[in-house]
């Protein structure tokens, strides 16, 4: 039984990924930080589900380094690691306050990479590790008001083009899939007349599902994904990238 860690399983994405993995046989390790009522629930469903299979959870801040420790101490079988944590900051870049900047660098960026240099060997164990990060189209086509998020998930993507050349050997693959527009709680805030403006540009003419980002996660974790790696996989409905 193959197991994996989805960091920031209570998301939108990250919940789709995880109930993918679990239909497919997976045993899962759900992290969480604030939303323990929703990961609770979609604990004990999998378990109802799934009875053969285990669903365990993590709480914890990505931000504070004994949050990192802790979790890797609770991981003792390895085989996939999927990043579906994230945030991000509106507003012009002369406005973003460095403490913002540092939140988003620190959970999406140092905190991830710190977990990897820790993980690498449970990871290599079985000569079968996937590692996945869920990044943005804005990472690669940059975006105006977002340009603190857009630097974080441009980061991700040099990040996996590098380290896959260290890794390949022990028969790790990483990668990153890089959404488009999303229907997740991150785009509340935006109007319906937003999202309308935002459908026309979209060849597809509409936000992506979540499951329909989580596909592609679990198309990368599967056997015969093991040639894949160090690559951006762009899903976006055709749009910008």
């Amino acid at each position: 039984m193959k197991w994996a860690l989805i960091v920031g399983s209570s998301g939108d994405i990250g919940s789709a990924i995880v109930r993918d993995l679990a239909s497919q046989g997976w045993s899962i390790y759900l992290h969480y930080f604030k939303n323990k009522k929703k990961s609770d629930r979609l604990c004990k469903k999998l378990q109802r589900l799934y009875p053969k299979q285990d669903f365990l959870q993590l709480q914890g801040d990505l931000t504070q380094p004994e949050t990192l420790d802790g979790m890797i101490g609770q991981l003792f079988s390895l085989d996939a690691v999927v990043f579906a944590q994230g945030t991000t900051c509106y507003g012009l870049f002369h406005d973003l306050k460095p403490t913002e900047l540092n939140t988003m660098l620190t959970m999406q960026l140092t905190a991830p990479l710190y977990l990897l240099q820790k993980l690498e060997d449970k990871l290599a164990q079985n000569h079968f590790g996937r590692i996945v990060f869920i990044g943005s189209v804005y990472g690669g086509a940059g975006s105006a008001m977002e340009v603190g998020y857009s630097t974080v998930k441009g980061a991700l993507s040099s990040f996996v083009a590098a380290y896959s050349k260290e890794i390949s050997s022990l028969g790790i693959t990483i990668n990153v899939v890089a959404p488009g527009a999303v229907e997740t709680q991150m785009n509340t805030l935006f109007s319906e007349e937003d999202k309308r403006q935002v459908n026309e540009l979209i060849p597809v003419g509409r936000f992506a599902a979540a499951n329909e980002i989580s596909y592609w996660v679990q198309t990368i974790l599967g056997e015969r994904a093991s040639y894949l790696t160090g690559e951006t996989i762009y899903v976006t409905g055709g749009w910008l990238k």
